[in-house]
């Protein structure tokens, strides 16, 4: 699946593929990924580790490790510009509009600077602002991630994680950008402070108009928060469809395991878990097909062949050559 080019998206991503080169072997971290994003959307990716949903994240925001990381096709195309060929001027003002929330909120800041001088940097690093107005943002952006005065000159370590990953969105929102990234922004925190957190998230979207990519390998927390979800599986894209949607009609066997995988906080309810047999392909120079398959129950000798994502039904799609036989 190729996304079309929208001029109504705030993102676009077109077949992007990016390889990793390590001790001269390559590693296909994300192959021929595509996807949309409108204003004021959030898009869920889901995954298992080595999925390449950070891969995509540092894709987006043009900050892949060069070498060993090298975007080999494709198109990143955010207000229908392609960020992957802009120079360094024009990238550093797009970059004001698109912004990152990482996962681990203690090494993400830098432990040398207090509360304050981290939600300053962005703003004195764009140059646009005076002193005056740098001060008054500040206490802005604090008040409304819930940082209180108190907290202005502590250090990262004095703070617990929580308090850590409010700097680090006020940080990422104080230059107020329209769109950010979130990567695994509560994978790190206690459940109590991970839907504080979430709540946060929302109401920053709904009062700011945020467009998110929400990153996650927790389902339950990328069903609170999306529209719609990607499901990636060894750097490619195996389902697509509406965050509803894919809770109550999930399709792709791959996707189908992760969903058994959710507790459920019911006694009385039995729950039939997926347990999914065989070894995980190697993403280094894999063979064509369906990189799923050597786990898949219903592995045909079609999956050897090369795959591609279609629409099997309105705005779901499947990268699975049986997909209609699910359905």
């Amino acid at each position: 699946m190729t996304a079309e080019k929208n001029t109504n998206s705030l993102l676009s991503v077109n077949d992007l593929r990016v390889y990793y080169t390590a001790e001269g072997e390559t590693v296909e971290a994300v192959n021929g990924v595509s996807f949309e994003l409108e204003r004021g959307e959030t898009l869920g990716l889901v995954g298992e580790t080595g999925a390449g949903k950070t891969t995509i994240a540092k894709a987006i925001m043009s900050i892949l490790p060069d070498p060993p990381a090298k975007i080999k096709s494709g198109e990143i195309l955010f207000h229908g510009e392609d960020v992957t060929h802009v120079n360094a001027k024009k990238l550093r003002q797009l970059r004001e509009k698109m912004q990152i929330i990482f996962q681990d909120p203690f090494s993400s800041l830098n432990p040398r600077m207090t509360t304050v001088e981290t939600i300053r940097e962005p703003l004195v690093l764009s140059g646009r602002f005076t002193k005056a107005e740098i001060d008054e943002k500040v206490e802005q952006i604090m008040e409304t991630v819930g940082l209180d005065r108190r907290f202005r000159n502590s250090y990262p370590h004095e703070l617990d994680g929580g308090r850590r990953q409010r700097i680090g969105i006020a940080r990422a929102l104080v230059i107020e950008p329209e769109f950010v990234v979130c990567d695994e922004p509560v994978s790190a925190l206690d459940v109590s402070i991970q839907a504080q957190i979430l709540n946060l998230m929302q109401d920053l979207q709904e009062s700011r108009g945020l467009t998110y990519v929400f990153i996650t390998h927790d389902l339950s927390v990328v069903r609170h928060i999306s529209d719609e979800i990607c499901v990636m599986y060894l750097g490619q894209l195996v389902e697509k469809c509406p965050a509803k949607e894919l809770f109550a009609h999930p399709i792709h066997p791959y996707t189908k395991a992760l969903l058994s995988a959710i507790p459920i906080p019911d006694i009385h309810t039995e729950k039939k878990r997926i347990i999914l047999k065989g070894e995980v392909t190697s993403p280094i120079e894999p063979k064509p097909g369906c990189r799923f398959a050597a786990r898949c129950p219903h592995a045909c000798e079609q999956c050897k062949q090369p795959q591609t994502i279609r629409e099997i039904e309105p705005g779901h799609f499947i990268s699975c050559v049986r997909a209609e036989e699910f359905a």
